[in-house]
Formats: C-alpha cells, sequence, structure tokens
C-alpha cells in the first residue's frame, strides 16, 4: 500500500463537537470521550449543537437521536463487471425494468394515498369522538370534568405517540422532510427510512395529531412516502423470501432516489389533495436532481394518489367514515367569494407579505433556539423525551380550554344556512359556555381539529365571526405553540401550525382594511397563510401551487404569487429557511446548490488531508484486509505498476463494499498474476449490487485463513476504470459545483504535473463543508464576496 493523503470522508484529524473517534464504521469508538481543545470531554451522546460547532460531516441528529451517517453511491460504476452485464442485456430485460420503474410508481401512489386516507379518517374520528364527549359535558355545566376529559385523552394520546417515538423509532421525530431532502442530497442515515420508521410516522402521526398538539400529519405524510417508496425499493429481501430475480435491479442508490423522489411528491398529494403541489414540492424543495424522465413518474405517482383519495372521499360522503365527511382530507373551497381587489387591497397584500416575511424570520429564528434547547434534553433518554412530551400536552391542553373563557359570547347570526351554535359536529359556531342562541368565537377555533380551524378561518361571507381581539389572541397562543411544539420527540409537521397562525392574521388585517377592500376576509386569511408560509419555507411556486389547490380559486393567483414573492424576499434579509436552518442544526452535511464565495480563493488540493490509502491492481490480501479492519474509508484508488504497466498510473477507484464481496469469495492467486476472467465468470454484476439497509457484508463477516492472508487477488473486474477526476489546481468552487450536480460520493484529484504520484489525494462531501474548511483557514471570512 502507498500513503500519501486520506479520504477525509470517514478518517478525520479534525474534531467533532462531541469528541468522536474518526472511523466511523468501528462503532466502539463513537462511545468514548476524547478531549477537545479546551481540554473538555464530552461523549458521543451529548447534544449537537449547543455552543459548540460541528466540524465533522460523520454524525447528526436523525428524528431525535444522534446516529452515524454516510454518503450514498449515486454514480453508476463502471467495472468490468458491469461493462460485462450490460453489454448482455437483451431488449426483453430492458423493457422489464422500464415498466417495473413505472409499476413501483403506481404502487407508492396507491399505498400513499391509502395511508393518506387512513391517516385523515383516523384522525377525524378520534378527535371528533374526544371534541364530542368534552362538549357532552360543557353542555351538562360540568366544566371540570369537561376539561379533565379532554386533558386526559390528549395527554394519553401525545404519551402514546412520544413512548412510540422515544422506543421503537426515534428517527420518526418532528417533520421528517429535511431528512428526506439530505437523502435526496446523498446523506443516508440509519433508520432514516426504515420500516420502523414508517410504522412510527403513521401510527405516531395520528395520535399526536389527534391529541390536539399544533402540529400537522402533512410533513411526516412526505416522511411516509419516502419511506413506502424506500421499502420498495430495497431490492428484495432474503428474510421474507422475497427474492424474485426483477426485484434486483433497484439495488443501487440512483434508483431509489428516484423511487424515494416519487414517494415524497405522493406524500404530499396525500396530505394536501395537491397532485401538482407534490410534484413542484419534490422540485424545488426535495430534490437536489432532476430529470424530465422523474418528471413523468412523479407525476404520475401524484395523479395516482389524487384518484385514490378522491374514490374515498365520495365513498366517505355518503357518511360510511364515521364522522369523516367530504372536510376530512384537507381542502378549503373559498371559489364562492368574490376576487375581485382594487389599490387598497393590493397594499393590504404588500402589508401581509411584509408582515409575513417578519414573523416567518422570527418563527424560524425562535424554532432554531427551541430544538438546540430540547437537543439538551433528548440526550439523556426516553423519559426525559416523553416528559417533555406530557408538559407540552398539558400546556396545549389548558390554552385551548382556557382562554375560551375570556371569549365574550356572541349573537348567531339570523341569515345562517348552518346550525348555530354547532352542535354534534365541527363548524364554526362552537357553544362552549354560552347560551341557546350564542356561540363563542375562540372556542371555535380551538375545540376543532386544526383543519376545522382553518376551514373556519377561511371562511367567506362571514366577516365579523371572529372579534379581533380574538383573532389576536388566537394567533398568539397558535404562534408560541407552534414554535415550543415542534422539535419534541413526536412526529411533527410544520405546515398546520405556520397555516393556522398566517390565516389568523391574514383575517386579523382583513378586518382592519374592511372598510376601504373589497376583499372577503376569508381571502384576506388564504393571504395571509400564504405570507406566513412564504416567510418559513422559502417556498414559492410550489406553494402557490398547493394553495390553489386547496381552496380551489384561480383567480386570486396573481395576489398569491405576489404575497409569496414578497414574504420570502423580506425574510431572507434575516435567515435561511426553516427546513434549511434543520437541516443545518442536525449537522447533516448538506450540499448547496452554490459555491460558497470564499471558495473562490482555494483550489481543491487545500482541504484534502492525508494519508490516502491506495492498493495495487493485484493486491495482497492481507494488505486490503488490513486497510478495511483499520480505517473506514468508502472508496480507495487502485494504482498499476510494473510490471503490469510501465509507469505508475489511475486505474481507477474499488469500493469497500465490493471489496468485500470479492474477499468473501475468496479467488485468490498465490503469485501476483492478473486472474479477471476467473472473477468474470464466478461472479454477476449484480452479486455487487448494495443491499438494503443493514444487510450489507462486514469485515467481520470474512473468514479469511492465514495462509490466504499472502495471496493476491486481482482488483481489476471491479475497479471503476472511469472515475471523475479533476487537476488538483482547480478553484475549489468550481469543483463543489461539479461534485453536487454530478452527485458523487468520491472525486479524485490528479497532479498538474509529470513524475508524481498519480493520484493526490481524493475530495469527498466532508471536504465542502463550511466548517471543515472554515477550520483549516480560520483567517477566511466565510460572508465576503
Amino acid at each position: 500500500m502507498v500513503a500519501g493523503l486520506m479520504d477525509p470522508e470517514r478518517n478525520r484529524s479534525s474534531q467533532f463537537l462531541v469528541g468522536v473517534g474518526s472511523d466511523l464504521e468501528n462503532f466502539d469508538l463513537l462511545e468514548k470521550e476524547t478531549e477537545n481543545e479546551n481540554d473538555r470531554t464530552y461523549s458521543y451522546r451529548e447534544p449537537l449543537l449547543r455552543k459548540r460547532t460541528n466540524t465533522t460531516s460523520q454524525i447528526a441528529i436523525v428524528g431525535a437521536n444522534v446516529c452515524p451517517i454516510e454518503s450514498l453511491d449515486y454514480e453508476i460504476f463502471e467495472n468490468d463487471l458491469f461493462k460485462q452485464d450490460w453489454r448482455s442485456a437483451k431488449k426483453g430485460r430492458i423493457l422489464r425494468y422500464v415498466v417495473l420503474k413505472w409499476a413501483f410508481a403506481l404502487v407508492i401512489g396507491l399505498v400513499t394515498g391509502l395511508v393518506g386516507f387512513f391517516n385523515n379518517i383516523a384522525v377525524e374520528n378520534i378527535a371528533g369522538y374526544k371534541l364530542l364527549l368534552t362538549s357532552s359535558f360543557m353542555a351538562k355545566g360540568q366544566y371540570y370534568k369537561a376539561f379533565a376529559v379532554f386533558a386526559s385523552m390528549n395527554l394519553g394520546l401525545a404519551t402514546a405517540a412520544a413512548a412510540l417515538c422515544a422506543f421503537i423509532a426515534p428517527a420518526a421525530a418532528g417533520s421528517g422532510i429535511p431528512e428526506v431532502k439530505a437523502y435526496l442530497n446523498g446523506i443516508d442515515a440509519y433508520s432514516i427510512l426504515a420500516p420502523s420508521t414508517l410504522f412510527v410516522k403513521i401510527f405516531g402521526s395520528i395520535l399526536c395529531v389527534s391529541a390536539g398538539f399544533v402540529v400537522g400529519k402533512e410533513g411526516p405524510m412526505v416522511h411516509t412516502g419516502a419511506c413506502i417508496a424506500s421499502l420498495l425499493g430495497q431490492g428484495g429481501s432474503r428474510k421474507y423470501h422475497l427474492t424474485w430475480s426483477w426485484l434486483r435491479y433497484f439495488k443501487n442508490d440512483r434508483d431509489r432516489r428516484d423511487l424515494i423522489t416519487c414517494g415524497a411528491a405522493a406524500g404530499v398529494a396525500a396530505a394536501f389533495r395537491a397532485p401538482v403541489g407534490g410534484v413542484l414540492f419534490a422540485l424545488e424543495e426535495a430534490a437536489s436532481w432532476w430529470r424530465s424522465a422523474l418528471l413523468w413518474r412523479t407525476f404520475f405517482t401524484t395523479a395516482v394518489v389524487a384518484i385514490v383519495l378522491r374514490g374515498f372521499v365520495q365513498y366517505c360522503a355518503t357518511g360510511n367514515c364515521g364522522l369523516f365527511g367530504e372536510g376530512g382530507l384537507i381542502m378549503y373551497d373559498v371559489s364562492a367569494a368574490d376576487a375581485t381587489y382594487s389599490a387598497p387591497d393590493i397594499l393590504a397584500v404588500l402589508l401581509l407579505g411584509v408582515f409575513g416575511g417578519i414573523f416567518g424570520s422570527i418563527y424560524n429564528y425562535c424554532v432554531d433556539k427551541v430544538i438546540r434547547t430540547y437537543s439538551i434534553i433528548h440526550e439523556k433518554g426516553a423519559a426525559p423525551k416523553i416528559l417533555l412530551v406530557i408538559t407540552i400536552s398539558l400546556l396545549t391542553s389548558s390554552v385551548a380550554y382556557g382562554l375560551p373563557w375570556f371569549a365574550r359570547c356572541i349573537a348567531c347570526p339570523t341569515d345562517l344556512t348552518v346550525n348555530c351554535p354547532t352542535v354534534g359536529k365541527a363548524g364554526n359556531y362552537i357553544s362552549f359556555n354560552c347560551p341557546s342562541g350564542y356561540y363563542n368565537d375562540i372556542a371555535s377555533l380551538f375545540l376543532n381539529t386544526n383543519d376545522d380551524a382553518i376551514r373556519n378561518l377561511f371562511s367567506t361571507d362571514t366577516t365579523k365571526e371572529f372579534h379581533i381581539y380574538s383573532l389576536f389572541i388566537f394567533f398568539a397562543a397558535i404562534f408560541i405553540l407552534g414554535i415550543i411544539t415542534y422539535g419534541i420527540a413526536i412526529p411533527s409537521g410544520l405546515f398546520i401550525p405556520v397555516i393556522l397562525a398566517g390565516a389568523c392574521y391574514g383575517r386579523l388585517v382583513g378586518r382592519l382594511f374592511e372598510t376601504i377592500s373589497s376583499l372577503d376576509t376569508g381571502l384576506f386569511a388564504l393571504l395571509g397563510a400564504a405570507s406566513f408560509l412564504g416567510g418559513t419555507m422559502r417556498m414559492t411556486v410550489s406553494l402557490c401551487v398547493i394553495l390553489l389547490e386547496l381552496t380551489n380559486d384561480l383567480l386570486l393567483l396573481p395576489l398569491v404569487m405576489l404575497v409569496l414573492l414578497i414574504s420570502k424576499t423580506v425574510a431572507d434579509n434575516f435567515n435561511k429557511g426553516i427546513y434549511d436552518q434543520i437541516v443545518k442544526i442536525k449537522g447533516l452535511p448538506y450540499l448547496e446548490a452554490h459555491a460558497e464565495p470564499y471558495m473562490k480563493h482555494l483550489v481543491a488540493s487545500d482541504v484534502v488531508s492525508g494519508p490516502l490509502v491506495t492498493f495495487s491492481g493485484v493486491e495482497k490480501v492481507g494488505c486490503i484486509l488490513h486497510a478495511l479492519r483499520t480505517t473506514g474509508h468508502n472508496g480507495f484508488p487502485v494504482i498499476d505498476e510494473p510490471p503490469f504497466s510501465d509507469t505508475p498510473e489511475l486505474c481507477g477507484l474499488v469500493l469497500r463494499s465490493h471489496l468485500l464481496t470479492l474477499l468473501n469469495g475468496k479467488i485468490f492467486s498465490r503469485d501476483r498474476i492478473l486472474c479477471g476472467e476467473e472473477i468474470l465468470c464466478r461472479f454477476h454484476a449484480f452479486d455487487f449490487a448494495k443491499a438494503g439497509s443493514g444487510k450489507g457484508l462486514k469485515v467481520e463477516d470474512l473468514d479469511i485463513e492465514e495462509e490466504e492472508m499472502e495471496m493476491y487477488v486481482d482488483l481489476h473486474p471491479i475497479t471503476n476504470a472511469s472515475p471523475y477526476t479533476v487537476v488538483e489546481t482547480m478553484s475549489l468552487a468550481k469543483a463543489a459545483i461539479l461534485f453536487r450536480q454530478l452527485a458523487l460520493r468520491h472525486l479524485c484529484l490528479v497532479p498538474k504535473s509529470q513524475g508524481r504520484s498519480p493520484i493526490v489525494g481524493i475530495l469527498t462531501r466532508h471536504d465542502f463543508m463550511p466548517e471543515h474548511i472554515l477550520e483549516l483557514f480560520p483567517n477566511i471570512k466565510p460572508h465576503n464576496n
């Protein structure tokens, strides 16, 4: 072996914020403690990003736990086995592969649609039963008993959701969108898309939304769709006897990425009944790489979701789904309102956009601080996680039940076509403690499901339904509860809290402008929701289409576009979007689409570190085994030397997983000779395909005899002979853009001049991270242009 410069993806001399050892795959090192520069020691289980800086790309927070992460191999690995398999492929096999892609897209759409319907019907019935029981005690004047029932049912549901997250799948906590976004950027983490995560995501989301938390099921639905797609893309399972030959086509990260993109889009479509919005969400926010073929399959997947949901909604409209009715799947039809507007309306919309940008940036800042604080609690174990959830549940129940007592009873309007007060179902007019013929406007917002509360705020032709001070109280409560609820150990989405708060202050602005504006207050609520969404999430096109599909009002398109653009522009002056911030907080090494300005002043060789481990084209078994045992590197350069070449030359790159498979096959020779033909006859390309989660071959699984350690193995058949290479003097900014656009895991650096080693080093994801670069060059000012 040759010592040069090290692959910095796996083995670092730089120190991680929690004092982790260098090798990712040597998990015993993760429990050790090591000293940092201040001679303070921190164990692996310390929370991330309290007052320290993340200087590694090996570990991050996934869900509510700290876990090891690694990059994904999206590059097509063109070795001799792959080329032989590609040349021998018949037309029938290619046709099966294409048909299977579309068939899997169909299955993802069907299953995600069914899960979306199941989530909604479960939430509507569980939450509906809870609210009806509370109302029945209120009607009898048993107010304390009503609160006891309301709070205890919320507490039971919340505790169950927290227990699922704490004990079964910590990765299911939170929205899941940052994790899916990171996966599609090339970052893999243990159990991020596992079956246990899917199970907890579905049932935990149902429980916590039914428990009355200010969270939504829309973010978790994106994660759910991605998990469903990941299970289909595992390429089969020997454990469950799913080993049909046609499943093996998808045993690679590239095809799994496409399936998971379809799953994420399907999740949005199932959550909002917005198929086009789902496609645009995947394009704008989730996916890092996109192409036209993927666009077609994603659109097909979301169309299947829309058909499935439409069928079930029509079935439930006949009253066969319990408390679940036509409105259970989110749909806020505001098309009945007159959408004509004038100059004063434009002024109000501009004001809404500015408010949305300011409130959105404040919201993101507070969520950032809350997540950092909660990480300190989460690292202490399961019990503190559950206790935190119980505390937030009791606080939420107290606010939801207590604040309506401060509201005045309002006389029911006389020109209504619905019952007032509403009895026995969700509606705009909840009586709470009011006499017959009166309703409590704050209770009409709090003592409903979040979906029904939004529907009430979006209601048209009901200008005077909510007092101005009631709207202000509800906005303040939802704003604060939404901040402190996100980050606890439950599946929780951000869309609904943001829509609720935005709709509330939008309606408030509508009330203030009602004397000079011709727009309905319900439309102001929609525009307020759009402004707050733009200010927090910083999306434009996808949010615009989702809101239009939700509300069925195309005439409002220009105003929605305007308010989204203004709110995003204002908020971008303060901080990043909420999902980008969460990705950063969790320590996920996400590659941005653009290079940082200071990278223009560095060259690629400035950020590599050593030593690099390389192999000869025909290498001794003992040397390979020693490198695999003592490093966590995923890729190793292969160098041909005399007598196999006239001068040392770069033969290519070989992967760790391929080396393990080759060594396990034991095609060794006592002499240092080429034996590629035997390897090509004994192995098939699918033998080197990537296994599903947690199924890969490990060094410990190899059984190499002592005498075999001195034998040789030919690496040429499994070496990628065409790795991406750049000259060492290339600008780091240019290399970063190339690395991201080509979805690479390794980028080989070759020397500019001859007479040196044929490879200088390997660039990996970690080398482009600002934390790594700024640690190497502390004098660089990161924000300078």
